[in-house]
């Protein structure tokens, strides 16, 4: 085609770059366009645009007609790295998602997948093309074939950046990770109209599917930003903790010096009982301004994130004692399998930093399936091959600690500080079960002291634990660090195989 009819054919379809009114639009709204939100993810310059010129192909929409079919698809990259990405155009038909908007969509991903390079979505879109009908929907599928395809091979990263509706919300709960904006950004199945038509029910925008309501409570979402340019900037810095794919390992960093870590024997205290913020032990150990967090506000009991030891990109999961004593409960397991499970697919090393009395007990926890959601932490260790690391800092009870420390789930190293303390509850209520006999007599009180002394000293502490080769190694606090940083170089070369198999069937 010549520079003529270039021309002619972008004055034709009016192409959005140009287009000064819907720039307009979406900056009152408090939101980029889809070119400038590309323009501030990638590296100056850096950007190519595939399939520019694709049109829908409906007879009936001619009038709609536009160059890109309301979707910008191509690759750049990102701190020099390479990476696919695709940004809808909301203001062309609402970001709807019609067969050929579909099909540039798919034929990135199927890129992605065969160069190894990273996938990012920025989607703002209504869903599926009502006009085009089942053709929208078929290419849909293609789609989301090809997040199941990439998924555990190439990172695949959603950016939420608007209203995105019915199959536009499918293909982000496939991805690795979604990010959403506050106030601009929302997620549902069903909008609020078609609920209201459908069972009277008046729900708003914000209690439906808001960044708040995905990140603290559904646990859809793993980040939520004040802005569009924090969301991307968060991509950014995502990025620098994955490889490319399945086949590269971590990013690493030169390694940051060796240090004691006395802080620890103040923040964490004495009495078991007293909580404390696992984020200042994590900061304390790990590389200074690393730690970067995932689903911060959702599952709070528990901690899970990116951070660098030594300059090594691991997985961080913590118990957080602050919230439910750091128990487990349905979603904190969802959060953990999750996070274990992306880890190991790019030869991630975990390391767990577990003070924990057990899974949350309670009627409301069995009906909603505890058994069930508690397994699915089990599985996702037990399959893991990468680097295992557990360090025991306080209590280690129960199932909690089989799924989190026990060397016969597959942890290559276990840690324990002196406090330790490793059984199957704590002494209280261990006394209070194998000695309720001596309990119901007088002088009660003062014989469960004496006996909840004793069991400590026979069961609980960890050179117990250490005797029967269930501990490694039992450190002061202040060894921790550079306990760690052996214990990860030494596990760095680790290769584990498994029987051949399809796959397993996960408790879902």
């Amino acid at each position: 085609m010549g520079n003529r009819k270039v021309r002619e054919f972008l004055a034709k379809n009016k192409e959005l770059k140009n287009d000064k009114n819907a720039a307009q639009i979406q900056h009152k709204k408090g939101k980029l366009t889809a070119r400038e939100r590309l323009k501030y993810l990638l590296d100056l310059n850096s950007f190519v645009e595939l399939n520019a010129f694709a049109e829908l192909q409906s007879n009936n929409l001619e009038d709609k007609k536009r160059a890109g079919d309301g979707v910008i698809t191509g690759y750049g990259t990102i701190n020099k790295k390479s990476v696919y990405v695709y940004a809808q155009d909301f203001p062309f038909m609402g970001g709807s998602m019609g067969e050929m908007h579909n099909k540039k969509i798919a034929h990135v991903m199927e890129h992605a997948l065969k160069t190894g390079c990273p996938c990012i979505g920025l989607l703002d879109s209504g869903g599926a093309r009502i006009q085009e009908g089942i053709s929208a929907l078929d290419s849909g599928g293609r789609i989301f074939q090809l997040n199941t395809m990439s998924s555990g091979i190439i990172p695949q990263i959603s950016a939420i950046l608007g209203p995105c509706a019915g199959i536009a919300v499918y293909s982000p709960a496939l991805t690795d990770f979604i990010l959403m904006v506050e106030k601009t950004s929302y997620m549902f199945i069903t909008g609020p109209d078609v609920i209201k038509t459908v069972t009277g029910e008046t729900i708003n925008f914000e209690g439906l599917g808001g960044s708040q309501t995905h990140n603290e409570k559904s646990g859809v979402a793993h980040f939520m930003a004040e802005d569009e340019k924090e969301c991307l900037d968060m991509i950014k810095v995502l990025l620098s903790y994955l490889p490319q794919n399945n086949l590269e390992s971590p990013p690493s960093t030169s390694g940051s010096s060796t240090r004691d870590t006395k802080k620890l024997e103040s923040i964490v205290p004495d009495d078991p009982k007293k909580p404390y913020d696992m984020r200042d032990v994590i900061s304390e150990v790990f590389d200074k301004r690393t730690f970067f967090e995932i689903q911060s506000t959702f599952a709070a009991n528990i901690v899970v994130g990116f951070a660098r030891l030594n300059g090594s990109v691991v997985g961080i999961v913590a118990n957080q004692p602050k919230v439910l004593a750091g128990c487990l409960d349905i979603n904190s397991s969802d959060k953990i399998s999750r996070f274990v499970r992306f880890c190991d697919c790019f030869s991630i090393p975990l390391i767990n930093l577990v003070d924990v009395t057990g899974y949350l007990p309670g009627t409301s926890q069995e009906h909603k399936g505890i058994i069930r959601h508690g397994a699915k932490v089990l599985y996702a260790y037990s399959e893991a091959t990468v680097p295992k690391i557990s360090l025991v800092l306080r209590k280690a009870y129960g199932g909690a600690y089989i799924a989190l420390v026990s060397k016969d789930m597959g942890f290559d190293k276990v840690i324990a500080w002196p406090t330790a303390e490793i059984a199957v509850m704590g002494a209280e209520q261990a006394v209070n079960i194998i000695n309720r006999k001596q309990l119901n007599g007088k002088n009660a009180q003062k014989i469960r002291a004496n006996l909840v002394s004793e069991y400590k000293e026979k069961y609980l502490n960890p050179y117990v634990a250490a005797k029967l080769g269930k501990v490694d190694m039992i450190i002061e606090p202040k060894e921790t660090r550079n306990a760690l940083i052996k214990s990860l170089e030494m596990m760095l070369s680790k290769r584990e195989k498994r029987p051949a198999k399809k796959h397993g069937n996960m408790p879902l």
